[in-house]
């Protein structure tokens, strides 16, 4: 090409094109491993996040760390803060972006034992009259998926922020996840606080009382989407959406939440509507290779086909991985043969670096 300028003006554009359909997220949430794990996933994040792209990594600590404010909630043979410092380096080192995950409001027990807050502060059960049976079955008379604390008892934010301060300090972060998926016990009629109130007023509440001091610091709240939409509505049931009134709270929190929408047998078009209300959302995927290859193409579509105003809000794609952080490394490399009933964690990752390496914007035929 002999012309200067007009070969600038198409290097810039192309520069633009590239520029809006850059996916900010590209993301693996993992639960943290046990000690022994750490090394492994020092090199997971060096010899296969960091080279194939992923840039954010979501570590569910929950427990599973020596938190010093707070000694008596620390789970059995927790991390510790030299631990986590290897995983801080190897982010660090290689552009990764790590944020903790610490599950508060819902998710404080599991099947038939309690979670470690409740455990240690009982008092915080938003439902102490529901006895966690020694054979867990689902569905059955109490709906009991996951215990909640109590968002109104006096004392729970002391303990929480605490845990929070801490868990952000060690980990050297600027945004913190903090769950508050599945939410099915909220505004129970049995709590002397909560008795009356409305779900999604608790609900938003409880995510800006989690959210404003993160903010004060220049730090994000993130996260999970499910309580935020409308199960009935949309048809997409009381897992992936809300059922118990609390999708209201939409309308109630601050926009600076970064909203994690998962869905894993479909690629709903949610995104659009978390965007549409002012919220960054990321789209997440779980066990489906296809939905991943969805969800990636999804959120390319609506940024390419978006305002300038919208365009921003897509921030990308995040694979979730639900077996323990040791046991998803030793079925990537094979070391151990993966249980695939219902899907495949591994291909679906596969899959998913895959289509962000394909991944082209869509030509709106301009």
């Amino acid at each position: 090409m002999k012309n200067p300028a007009l070969l600038f003006l198409l290097v810039i554009s192309m520069a633009s094109i590239k520029g809006q359909s850059e996916l900010e997220v590209r993301g693996l949430c993992i639960g943290a491993p046990s000690p022994g794990g750490v090394v492994q996933l020092v090199w997971f994040i060096e010899d296969e996040l960091a080279p194939n792209d992923i840039n954010t990594l979501v570590l569910r600590v929950d427990f599973n760390y020596a938190y010093e404010s707070r000694p008596e909630l620390r789970g059995e043979n927790p991390l510790t803060r030299p631990h986590i410092k290897k995983i801080v380096a190897a982010c660090n080192k290689n552009g990764v972006r790590l944020i903790p995950q610490v599950n508060l409001l819902g998710h404080q027990s599991w099947h038939s034992n309690p979670g470690k807050l409740l455990e240690v502060y009982p008092q915080f059960d938003e439902t102490p009259h529901i006895v966690l049976p020694t054979d867990y079955k689902w569905p059955n008379e109490d709906r009991l998926y996951c215990k909640s604390y109590c968002p109104l008892h006096p004392q729970v934010h002391e303990v929480v922020f605490e845990l929070i301060d801490e868990i952000m300090e060690v980990f050297e972060a600027s945004a913190f996840h903090a769950g508050m998926e599945e939410v099915f016990y909220i505004a129970d009629d049995n709590c002397p606080r909560c008795s009356g109130k409305d779900p999604a007023e608790l609900f938003a509440r409880e995510v800006n009382t989690l959210a404003d001091p993160l903010s004060q610091k220049g730090q994000r709240l993130w996260i999970w989407g499910d309580r935020l939409l409308d199960g009935k509505t949309t048809g997409i049931g009381m897992w992936e959406a809300s059922m118990n009134n609390t999708a209201r709270a939409i309308g109630m929190i601050t926009k600076t939440v970064v909203i994690n929408d998962w869905h894993y047998e479909k690629g709903y078009p949610t995104p659009a509507y978390f965007a549409t209300m002012g919220f960054d959302v990321v789209a997440c995927p779980w066990r489906v290779p296809g939905v991943a290859r969805e969800q990636v193409a999804m959120m390319y579509n609506f940024k390419e086909q978006s305002t300038a105003e919208m365009q921003d809000h897509f921030l990308g794609v995040m694979q979730t991985i639900w077996s323990s952080a040791e046991e998803f490394m030793n079925n990537y490399y094979g070391t151990v043969p993966e249980r695939t009933e219902g899907g495949s964690q591994v291909q679906t990752l596969r899959a998913l670096l895959e289509a962000l390496k394909t991944a082209k914007p869509v030509d709106s035929g301009n």
